[in-house]
C-alpha cells in the first residue's frame, strides 16, 4: 500500500478493510526519513558518502547485526513469547551491480572494533544444513562410560564429550542466499525448519536418531543477497507457506552512485560512533524486558489493525508477520538510543523500516498468488481473454492434472480475480473464464 505520513497512517489505522483495497506499489519503495533516527541514521550517514551500497542495504546490515551482537536479552514480550532484537533480512537487488556486499564492510570494521571476538568467531557463511546451523551453536554434551577402577560402587561415571559453544549469538551472512533455498528444496534437508526455530525461540533440534544435536537460547540472524529473478525461482510454494519467507525483511537495493575510488570512510568520522556502539554494548547487558511508553502505545493501537489486517496471495503470506518485526525493529532502535523505553521516535523508525519492506515485497511478490499454476492461468486470461477449461489445461501442456488446474480456477475465482460462465455450444455446454 501507498505509505504517506505517520499521521495518515494513525488517522486510517483502525479501517482495515479499506486499507486492502488500496493500490499496488509498482514504483521504487523509498525509505523514509524516520527510518534514519538516532544511532543507526548516524552510521549510515556517514557511510554513505564513501560506498555504493544502497542506504538500505547497510542500514539492515547494521540493525542486524548490532542486534546479534547485543543478544537476546533485551526483549519485548507477546504474551509468554519474547522478540529479542534477533533480524532476517533479504537484500534484493542486481547481482554485483547492487552493491549488496559492499553494504557490509564498513559496520563490520566498526563493530569489529566493540567486540572483536564476536566478529572473529560469531560471524559466518555457508548454510547448508539444519544440522550445520545446530553445530556452530550447540549445546555441551554429556556421555557414559565404564569406571575402570572396579572396586567403586558405581561403575559408570558422566564424561563430558562436547565443550559445546558458549557463545551462542551466531550472525550468518549469505551472499549467495540463491544456494541456501536450493539447498532447501532438497528432500530431507531440515535447514528451513531450523532457521524457523531460530527466529521464534532460539531452541534449536532436529529429530534424527544417529546425531541428536540441540542448541538452547541461540541468537542467530541471517542477512542474505539475492536477486529478483533468483528469488522468484527458487523460494519454493513450501516455504512461502510454512512461514520460512514471512521470518525475513525482504528489501529491493540498488547502487546508490558510482565512486571509482572507493575511499573508505575517514577514521575521524567513525570513531565517535564507535564509542557510541559501545556504550550500547554496555547497556544492552543491562536490559531485559522492554516496554512501550504512553506515546508510542498510543500509536501502537492505532497502527496495530493495519499491520495485523493481512492480504491474500503470496505478498500476504510474505508480509503476515508484520507486527512481530516491528516490535523487533523497534526494540532495537530503542536499545541502540540507549534507552530501555520504546519511544514513540523509535516507533516511526521501526514503521518505516517495515513500510519500505511492505513495498519491496509488494513489488515483488503483489501480483503473485503464491500457486505457480494459478499465477500462470491468471495471466494467460489477462493477456488472451476468455479461455475455457481445455484451453487453460493445454497451457500446461497437459502435464497437469484437472484437479491441480480446478484447485488453481476456485483460488482466482475465491480472490475475485476470475470469473466463470457456460456458453451453449452444439453439443454439452463449455465452461469459459475470464479475468475480472
Amino acid at each position: 500500500m501507498s505509505k504517506v505520513g505517520i499521521d495518515d497512517m494513525v488517522a486510517r489505522g483502525a479501517d482495515a478493510e479499506k486499507l486492502r483495497g488500496l493500490p499496488r506499489v509498482e514504483s521504487w519503495p523509498k525509505l523514509a526519513p524516520e527510518a534514519l533516527y538516532g544511532l543507526p541514521g548516524r552510521i549510515v550517514d556517514a557511510i554513505d558518502p564513501h560506498t555504493e551500497a544502497d542506504p538500505v542495504a547497510t542500514l539492515i546490515h547494521v540493525l542486524a547485526s548490532v542486534g546479534n551482537l547485543i543478544g537476546p536479552g533485551p526483549h519485548t514480550r507477546v504474551q509468554h513469547d519474547q522478540h529479542p532484537g534477533r533480524l532476517n533480512g533479504a537484500l534484493v537487488g542486481r547481482t554485483s551491480k547492487a552493491r549488496k556486499g559492499t553494504s557490509w564492510s564498513t559496520p563490520r570494521h566498526m563493530l569489529a572494533q566493540v567486540d572483536p571476538a564476536w566478529a572473529r568467531d560469531r560471524v559466518k557463511q555457508g548454510l547448508s544444513s539444519g544440522e550445520g546451523l545446530i553445530y556452530h551453536v550447540r549445546d555441551e554434551q554429556w556421555g557414559r562410560r565404564r569406571k575402570k577402577d572396579k572396586r567403586q560402587v558405581a561403575d559408570h561415571e558422566d564424561i563430558l564429550v562436547d565443550e559445546g559453544v558458549p557463545d551462542k549469538r551466531l550472525l550468518i551472512l549469505e551472499p549467495e542466499l540463491a544456494v541456501v533455498l536450493k539447498v532447501m528444496a532438497r528432500e530431507g534437508n531440515t535447514l528451513s525448519g531450523v532457521i524457523r526455530q531460530a527466529w521464534d525461540c532460539g531452541d534449536l533440534s532436529t529429530l534424527t536418531r544417529n546425531n541428536p544435536l540441540k542448541a538452547t537460547g541461540t541468537h542467530v540472524s541471517i542477512v542474505g543477497h539475492i536477486t529478483e529473478e533468483e528469488l522468484r525461482r527458487y523460494l519454493t510454494e513450501t516455504e512461502r507457506a510454512n512461514g520460512f519467507a514471512n521470518r525475513f525483511l525482504w528489501l529491493l537495493v540498488r547502487r546508490s552512485k558510482d565512486l571509482p575510488e572507493g575511499e573508505p570512510p575517514p577514521d575521524h568520522t567513525l570513531d565517535p560512533l564507535v564509542r557510541e556502539l559501545r556504550e550500547v554494548m554496555a547497556l544492552a547487558r543491562a536490559i531485559g524486558e522492554v516496554h512501550r511508553d504512553e506515546d508510542a502505545k498510543a500509536i501502537w493501537r492505532a497502527v496495530y489493525p493495519r499491520l495485523a489486517a493481512g492480504e491474500p496471495g503470496l505478498f500476504g503470506a510474505i508480509i503476515s508477520r508484520a507486527e512481530a518485526q516491528v516490535l523487533r525493529l523497534s526494540l532495537l532502535y530503542a536499545v541502540m538510543d540507549c534507552s530501555a523505553t520504546i519511544r514513540l521516535p523509535h516507533l516511526k523508525a521501526a514503521l518505516a523500516v517495515w513500510d519500505y519492506a511492505e513495498d519491496s515485497a509488494r513489488r515483488i511478490f503483489g501480483r503473485r498468488l503464491g500457486s505457480p499454476i494459478a499465477d500462470i492461468v491468471l495471466e494467460a486470461l489477462r493477456v488472451r481473454g476468455p479461455m475455457t477449461e481445455t484451453e487453460i489445461s493445454g497451457l500446461f501442456g497437459r502435464h497437469k492434472s484437472a484437479e491441480e488446474i480446478r484447485e488453481a480456477l476456485a483460488l482466482l475465482e475465491r480472490l475475485g480475480l476470475a470469473r466463470k460462465h457456460s456458453q451453449p455450444t452444439s453439443g454439452r455446454s463449455a465452461t469459459i473464464w475470464e479475468s475480472v
